[in-house]
C-alpha cells in the first residue's frame, strides 16, 4: 500500500496559477466575443430591416393599391384568396418587435398621406418610415437603422436612428 507524501496532489499556489491564467485568457476572449455578437445582431437586423422592405413592396403592389402598411401585424395578414402573409410572425407578432437585440418601430414617413383601405379593409398610408435600434447600445448593437419606401437601409454609428430626410454625415450613411 502507498501512501501519499508532501509531493502529491497540487499545492495551493499551482491552482490559484491556473485559476489566474483561464482570468486572463477569459478576459483576453471575451470582449472578442461580445463583438462578434454584436455584429451578429446588426447583420441579422439589416436583413430583418431589407425582410420588411420587400414586405411593404408586395404589399403595396398586391393588396395596398399603392400605398404601405402601417403595422407590421398588416404585413402578416394575407390578402384574400391567399393563405401566406406579406411578412413573418417573427417581426409581425408585436406592435414594436424585438428582435436580434435590436426594437423594431414602424411609422408614417416624412410627408405621408392616407391612401385607400387595403384589399383587407386596412387604413394605409403613402410613406413608412422603419427604424432598428439596438434594445441596449454598446451591448446588442454600435448602430442604429432606418428605412422608408425608398428601399435604401440608412445607418447611424449611435444609438438614435437616422431620421428624414435622409442625408448623409460624419456618422449617417447607407447601408452597402
Amino acid at each position: 500500500m502507498k501512501t501519499l507524501g508532501k509531493s502529491d496532489g497540487f499545492t495551493l499556489i499551482e491552482l490559484l496559477i491556473v485559476v489566474a491564467i483561464i482570468g486572463i485568457l477569459a478576459a483576453i476572449a471575451v470582449p472578442g466575443l461580445i463583438r462578434a455578437r454584436m455584429s451578429g445582431n446588426e447583420v441579422a437586423t439589416i436583413g430583418s430591416v431589407r425582410a420588411v422592405n420587400t414586405a411593404q413592396v408586395s404589399y403595396s403592389a398586391a393588396c395596398g393599391s399603392g400605398a404601405y402598411a402601417l403595422l407590421f401585424s398588416t404585413l402578416a395578414v394575407p390578402p384574400p384568396g391567399g393563405n401566406v402573409g406579406f411578412l413573418s410572425q417573427e417581426l409581425a407578432s408585436a406592435v414594436t418587435p424585438q428582435k436580434s437585440g435590436y426594437t423594431f418601430v414602424l411609422a408614417v414617413g416624412l410627408g405621408g398621406v392616407p391612401g385607400l383601405n387595403d384589399c383587407n379593409g386596412t387604413p394605409t398610408n403613402l410613406a413608412y418610415y422603419l427604424t432598428a435600434t439596438p434594445v441596449s447600445f454598446s451591448s446588442t448593437g454600435n448602430r442604429s437603422f432606418a428605412t422608408n419606401q425608398g428601399g435604401a437601409i440608412w445607418q447611424n454609428q449611435g444609438p438614435a436612428p437616422p431620421t428624414e430626410p435622409f442625408t448623409p454625415s460624419a456618422t449617417v450613411s447607407i447601408v452597402q
